[in-house]
């Protein structure tokens, strides 16, 4: 497999972006850390909100030029989504659509409605498609910013109309930050697949029913759930922490022998070949678009499975115990 292309700050020669209007469309964690980064970086930043949104406040507060969603997409050269995934559609057919003239730059974060074929900008239109992600979330991002350095970062070109796409990708990045750590070039494909992949099977849902696996086997057998708690939760972000400064072989040198041999012994039997089987499953589910169907056919219908799943899992002994423990915590 071809190695992806990682672009630093040298790497971005061109200065096309000095003169244009960037509209960032929403101002959640995402849209208010890039907005904020891009006009401290000296761009020329519109936010758009719904002026009824409980966000207009928050950007004029923060001294953000601040519009309704059409009005900054007529006027802007570069037009960057920043909104959640399952209604980004609905606001692009109301808001932006009419005003994707030629020359435009249509931007997102990530891939979704671009792969899973939601908003479909007009084929003979000379429009740049483009992506730049951050691989953090935004509160991270605009911390290391604010430290003079960055998060990293992908840029993918889904349509370069203009032959600018790319610069006008890597300019945004840098403008960020994210060309002081590295920006490694995708298509919006392998970003949204493995995006969602690493969310559903590794990262949200694979943790999230891990560490109440083994709650739940401690509290069945007697032990207090203050002490299961700490240890298939708390702990948790220590170990991952490990991992994030040095890798796997990091972590096992740092925890003791007693652990690393256990854990290297009893891990890939709770990881088995059935477990990576239904990965292959979750992917393939993925790839073929069939969860982005269900995802926004459940949106759509009102999302009561989603909000039965939360309900339920609010009342888990697993987060009422950790709720009063880090009641603790917390500076009086």
């Amino acid at each position: 497999m071809e190695e992806p292309k990682i672009y630093h700050d040298s790497d971005v020669q061109t200065d096309i972006i000095k003169d244009k209007k960037i509209a960032v469309i929403g101002y959640g964690s995402q849209g208010r850390a890039q907005a904020q980064c891009m006009k401290d970086s000296g761009l020329n930043i519109v936010v758009g909100l719904r002026k009824d949104g409980q966000s207009w406040q928050k950007a004029k507060d923060d001294n953000m030029e601040v519009k309704e969603i059409s009005e900054a997409a007529k006027e802007a050269d570069i037009i960057h989504i920043l909104l959640p995934d399952e209604i980004q559609k609905d606001i692009y057919d109301t808001h932006i659509k009419e005003h994707m003239t030629a020359g435009k730059t249509l931007s997102f974060s990530h891939g979704f409605n671009i792969v899973f074929n939601q908003i479909a900008p007009p084929e003979n239109a000379d429009i740049n498609i483009i992506m730049v992600a951050p691989k953090s979330p935004g509160t991270e991002e605009r911390k290391r910013y604010l430290e003079g350095f960055g998060v990293p970062g992908l840029v993918a070109i889904e349509k370069d109309a203009t032959g600018q796409a790319k610069n006008i990708a890597l300019e945004m990045a840098k403008s960020m930050g994210f060309t002081k750590a590295a920006v490694f070039e995708c298509t919006f494909k392998q970003e949204t697949y493995s995006d969602l992949f690493g969310e559903q099977a590794v990262l949200c849902g694979g943790a999230a029913e891990l560490v109440k696996a083994g709650f739940e086997t401690l509290v069945k057998r007697g032990y207090p759930p203050q002490m299961a708690y700490f240890e298939c939760f708390h702990e948790l972000k220590l170990i991952v922490d490990l991992m994030y400064e040095g890798g796997l072989d990091h972590m096992w040198n740092v925890v003791s022998n007693t652990a690393e041999y256990g854990g290297r012994t009893i891990g890939p039997k709770i990881i088995t070949e059935d477990t990576k089987k239904v990965m292959e499953q979750t992917l393939d589910k993925i790839e073929s678009g069939a969860f982005a169907k269900e995802w926004l056919e459940e949106f759509r219908s009102g999302s009561k499975n989603l909000n039965d799943m939360r309900e339920k899992e609010k009342s888990h002994e697993l987060e009422t115990t950790g709720k009063k423990i880090r009641s603790m915590f917390e500076k009086k």
